[in-house]
This record gives C-alpha cells, sequence and structure tokens, in this order.
C-alpha cells in the first residue's frame, strides 16, 4: 500500500463525517416529551411570537422615516416574501415531527457539520432575541413611570462607559427573563395557557385600535396636501419591505415546538399559514388606521400608536395600548424562552452538544436544564450587555436559518431513490445492513411504477438524455449547487456591483446576466426532474421556484448587513467550530451508526412480482480483487 493511501482514507472518512445525515425514518411520533399542543395553541404560540413589539413601534418607524402611507403595501409584499420561507417550514414541519426547527431540517437533508452550525446560530439568535425583548419591555414599563427606575439605578450605580457593556444594569429586565423562565419551566401547557391569555389580550387591543382608528380615519391624510400615499416613491417601499420583512420573524417557533404537537403532519402547516395571515392581517389594519389617523410625518417613532390616539383627543386610549404592547412583548419572551431550551435539547439529543442538555424532566416533560441555564445566560446578558450592537445578529441569524431550509426542501424533494437507512446497531450480528432505497426500502428496476425521484421526467429523455448519464441524481445535485451558487452571485450583483464592489457598467450587467442565466437554468434542470411525492403530507406547491426565490431574497437581505455584523457573526460561528470539533464530532449519535464493515443490499422488484435480495460486502470485494471467485 502506498504510504499516503491511509491518511488519504482517513482524511475521506472524517470528510464524511462532516456532511453525515440524519435518518429521516427515525423522526417518528415517539417522544420524550408531551404531546400536548393543538392547532390552536400553535397558532396562537405564531401569533404572539409575530405579532411583538414590531406592530406597536415598527409600524410608526417606517411610516414616519421610510415608506409614508404605504408602509402598508410594505407590509404586504413583506408578508408574501415571508410566505415562502413559511411554506418550506411548514413542508419540514409537517414531515419530521421532531423538534429542533432550522436545526434538524438541515441535519436530515445537507448535513451534520452545517446543521450543528444553524443550531449554533439559532441559540445566539433566541437568547439575543429574549434578551432585546427584556430591554424593550422594561424601558416601556419605565417611560409609562417616568423613567424613575433608570434614573434610580443610574443615580446609585454610576453610568458605566465600558465597551459592550450596557450604560446601566437592567434589573426589570433581568427579572421578567427569570420569570417567564419558571413559568416555562412548569411544562408545555402552562407556557400554552399563558400565551393563550396574553394573545388574546393583545388581540382584542388590536381589534379596538383598529375600530377606533378607522373611526377616526381622515382620507385627507393620505392626499396630496400631506405628501400622498407613497412620498418616498418606489425605493421607499422597497426599503420598507427589507424592514418590515423581519417583523414576519417568529413563525419559526411553531416549527420548534413540532414534537410537542398532538398531530404535526396536519396541525403545523395549518399554524403556520393561519399564524402568519393573522398576523399580515394585523400589521395591515393598524398601519393602515395609523396613517389614516394622523398625518404620516407627525408621527411619533417611538410610541406612534399611543401618540396618535393623542393627537386626536383620546389619551386614556394610549394605557389600552401601553397595555397591549406589554402583553404583546411577553408573549414573544416567553416564546423566546420555550424554544431556545428545545433547539438546545435536539442538538443534545444527537450528541451534538453536551449530553445533560438531552435531560427531560420526568413530571414537566421539559428539557429543565435547558430552560434554567439559559435562562440564566439570557438574563445575565440582558443585565449586563449592550444588546444594540447585537441586535442585527437577529436578522442574519434568521435570514441564514431560511436559506437552509430552502436548500434542504430542494434537496429532499429530487432526492434519489437510494436513501441510505440506518437500523439499529444494537441487533444480533457485527455487521449492519445498508439499503439502497427506493419508497419503502425497495428500488423498481424495469417496473416504471411511480415517480423517481431524482431522475429525468419519461416525456424529456427524448431530448435530455444526456443529463441521465451520470450517476442516478447527479444532474439534480449538481443543479441545486449551481443554484445556490448563482443565486449567491446574483444577489452579490444586485447589492453590491454598484457600491461595494464599484465595477463598471459592462462588468455588472455581465455578472447580472451570467449569474441570471446560469439560475435560470439551475431551476430548469431541476423542474425536469422527478419529485417526491408524498401521501397525507403536506407539500408546498412550485417547488422548486418558491424554494429558490426564497434563496435569492434570503441572500439580497444578508447583503444589506453592515459588515460589523457579518465580522460579529464569523468569530460566532467560529467559536461554535471549536465546541463542534472539540466535542460534537466524536460524541454524535451517528457515530454509532458506523459498524466496521457494510453489507449493501439491494431488492429487486421484476414485473412478474418476484422480489430478489442481492447483497455485497464491499470490505470483502476489495480484499478479494477483481480475479478471487
Amino acid at each position: 500500500m502506498a504510504p499516503g493511501r491511509p491518511c488519504a482514507a482517513g482524511l475521506v472518512r472524517f470528510c464524511q463525517k462532516l456532511k453525515r445525515q440524519k435518518p429521516l425514518e427515525e423522526s417518528t411520533m415517539e417522544t420524550s416529551l408531551q404531546r400536548c399542543l393543538s392547532t390552536l395553541d400553535l397558532t396562537l404560540l405564531g401569533v404572539g411570537s409575530i405579532v411583538g413589539s414590531g406592530l406597536y413601534v415598527l409600524t410608526g418607524t417606517v411610516a414616519k422615516e421610510i415608506t409614508g402611507p404605504a408602509v402598508i403595501v410594505s407590509f404586504a409584499v413583506a408578508a408574501a416574501a415571508s410566505l415562502m420561507a413559511a411554506l418550506c417550514y411548514a413542508e419540514f414541519g409537517a414531515r419530521v415531527p421532531r423538534t429542533g426547527s432550522a436545526y434538524l431540517f438541515t441535519y436530515v437533508s445537507v448535513g451534520e457539520l452545517w446543521a450543528f452550525l444553524i443550531g449554533w446560530n439559532l441559540v445566539l439568535e433566541y437568547l439575543i432575541a429574549g434578551a432585546a425583548v427584556a430591554r424593550a419591555w422594561s424601558g416601556y414599563l419605565d417611560a409609562m413611570f417616568d423613567h424613575r427606575i433608570q434614573n434610580f439605578t443610574e443615580a446609585h450605580l454610576g453610568v458605566w462607559q465600558v465597551p459592550f457593556l450596557a450604560r446601566s444594569p437592567d434589573w426589570l429586565a433581568a427579572g421578567i427573563i427569570l420569570l417567564a423562565s419558571a413559568f416555562v419551566s412548569c411544562g408545555a401547557r402552562v407556557s400554552s395557557w399563558l400565551n393563550h391569555t396574553l394573545s388574546t389580550v393583545s388581540m382584542v387591543v388590536i381589534l379596538f385600535i383598529v375600530v377606533l382608528g378607522f373611526i377616526l380615519a381622515r382620507s385627507s391624510n393620505w392626499g396630496e396636501g400631506e405628501g400622498g400615499f407613497a412620498p418616498f416613491g418606489f425605493s421607499g417601499i422597497m426599503s420598507g419591505t427589507a424592514t418590515c420583512f423581519y417583523a414576519f420573524a417568529g413563525f419559526d417557533v411553531i416549527a420548534a415546538s413540532n414534537e410537542e404537537a398532538r398531530d404535526p403532519k396536519r396541525a403545523v402547516p395549518l399554524a403556520i399559514a393561519l399564524s402568519l395571515g393573522l398576523a399580515a392581517t394585523a400589521y395591515i389594519l393598524v398601519s393602515t388606521v395609523l396613517t389614516l389617523m394622523t398625518p404620516w410625518h407627525s408621527l411619533n417613532p417611538n410610541s406612534a400608536l399611543a401618540d396618535a390616539f393623542y393627537q386626536r383627543g383620546y389619551g386614556w386610549a394610549g394605557y389600552l395600548v401601553a397595555t397591549g404592547s406589554i402583553c404583546a412583548m411577553t408573549t414573544v419572551q416567553i416564546n423566546c424562552l420555550f424554544c431556545l431550551p428545545r433547539i438546545v435539547y435536539a442538538m443534545a439529543v444527537d450528541g451534538l452538544f453536551f449530553k445533560a442538555f438531552a435531560y427531560v424532566h420526568p413530571r414537566t416533560q421539559v428539557p429543565l436544564l435547558g430552560v434554567l441555564v439559559f435562562g440564566a445566560l439570557t438574563a445575565l446578558a440582558t443585565l449586563l450587555l449592550d444588546l444594540e450592537a447585537l441586535v442585527q445578529f437577529l436578522s442574519i441569524g434568521t435570514l441564514l436559518a431560511y436559506t437552509f431550509v430552502a436548500i434542504s426542501v430542494l434537496v429532499l424533494r429530487f432526492q434519489t431513490a437510494s436513501q441510505s437507512s440506518s437500523p439499529s446497531l444494537a441487533g444480533s450480528g457485527p455487521k449492519a445492513m445498508e439499503y439502497n432505497s427506493f419508497s419503502d426500502h425497495l428500488e423498481l428496476v424495469r417496473t416504471g411504477q411511480g415517480p423517481q425521484p431524482g431522475r429525468l421526467r419519461p416525456a424529456l429523455r427524448p431530448y435530455l438524455g444526456f443529463l441521465d448519464r451520470a450517476s442516478p441524481g447527479a444532474a439534480a445535485r449538481w443543479a441545486i449547487c449551481g443554484l445556490v451558487v448563482s443565486a449567491i452571485a446574483l444577489s452579490c450583483g444586485l447589492m453590491l456591483g454598484n457600491s461595494v464592489l464599484r465595477l463598471p457598467l459592462w462588468a455588472y450587467l455581465l455578472l447580472l446576466l451570467c449569474s441570471g442565466v446560469a439560475f435560470l437554468l439551475s431551476l430548469l434542470v431541476l423542474g425536469a426532474h422527478q419529485q417526491q411525492r408524498l401521501k397525507d403530507t403536506f407539500q408546498m406547491p412550485l417547488v422548486p421556484l418558491i424554494p429558490a426565490l426564497s434563496i435569492v431574497l434570503n441572500f439580497c437581505l444578508m447583503l444589506k448587513l453592515s459588515y460589523l455584523t457579518w465580522v460579529r457573526f464569523t468569530i460566532w460561528l467560529l467559536m461554535g467550530l471549536l465546541v463542534y470539533f472539540g466535542y460534537g464530532i466524536w460524541h454524535s449519535k451517528e457515530n454509532w451508526r458506523e459498524p466496521p464493515g457494510l453489507v449493501t443490499a439491494h431488492y429487486v422488484a421484476f414485473p412478474d412480482g418476484r422480489l430478489e435480495e442481492t447483497a455485497q460486502d464491499p470490505g470483502r470485494a476489495l480484499a478479494q480483487g477483481p480475479g478471487s471467485p
């Protein structure tokens, strides 16, 4: 054997560990958690996560500074864009009834390393989101009492002038996080009941705002005398859409609660659709009445709704608005603390994170250690850190998760029939069986029965037969890779071509042309191949078009973020790689599925109904050589 051969073989095995996938067959209904959440529970969970402080703050900020009354259009377009990502989550949520959200979806389709990085990113995202909302909650309540709490703290502890630390510790925000963690630790039923109560109050307040707002509406506030409906033009509407897009982040909490849903195949897609629809309706109606009650240029961005009622002589309504705002922010707080330990729990169960976080309390059936530890970490971050510089992590984390879920949908839809299953290794023999399966572990040869995912459509084989000359599914896999690469190039051209890259006009147009053509060709190649079709399970329409558009949109929005956000994000990912290579890769549950030898078995169904099994031991065949009997 050549001296370099063992080293090369070890490198190959190491790379295979990085891209190994969690078997989809393992995603059953059996769980250590309690399946107690109905469709209504999941819907209110989603509504509570989406309709948070953004409804009470973001609407006024966007209307005053970016769009004017055309904020309505921005919210409508942003809702349609968010729907593309929501459909991807809905398909995976129905198909994989396990907790983990984007982390799990990436694990079963793309590979272990990317899944860990997505999970690591989600941990930071939920932690910062919980801390940021707690700070907003504290600030809103403190403002109602003339900032007495903040003044008292600064008077006795002074003002900090330390980088990355807050101006002063926020004891009220830290206290609300610890209180919310205590409720979450009591179980999914208690969290769901509290979310029901607060969401109901918030929706009643929203209904009050809409009804009274339409009564006080003045159509002249959209007239030319006030600057017209779209004073900032089309560019303002598009800029507002980019900002409003983040207002609809939060439906992934439903996917993270998948393992506690009674009927995830039906409840998860329906809850995602209903929550997004209700949130979009609320945002559009509230922004409508807000800009009709008061001229857009006279809005107070910090408290637009309360100030609008005050300007119309209904100052008492501001107290109701404040009540709704506090209830909405509390639901977001609870939902962040609800999801965060479940992401950590999913990673710990798979062996990629410390095993202690996989512990589930036998009575409350929640990952108790994760709730307590990460609740305390969130409270500590809220108490001490300057969160304004970290809030953009929420944007890049959300967009990256959306991107990988869209890619995962494409991978699973066009995955070839030879999908390896991983039977238990605790069986009777030292060798495991790796089945090259189609549907229920069968590969139908020469029968033409049913669609063959990843294979060229029969009607196109006479014209595009060259795409089938390689190994099965190779063309579809290359098309997915080409689509992602061309989407990145297209996004860079659209967002950075004139500003950062400073390309001459001919180079800018050439980049857009080449990347656009490559993107369309990748879409056409994917469209020419057959997809997986599952009965009794929700599958999103217009694949591969919708996931592809979602990928381009996500990349475009990520490129709008500041370079400091990318630097901080890179540092966080490097920290995650240290955790993965120091712990996760060695303790991964998938290590247990790698036996010393594999016997590859093929089941072949012939047209006459006979079923024949052929088996081959790759290691033994290699040892015998081509001339061995």
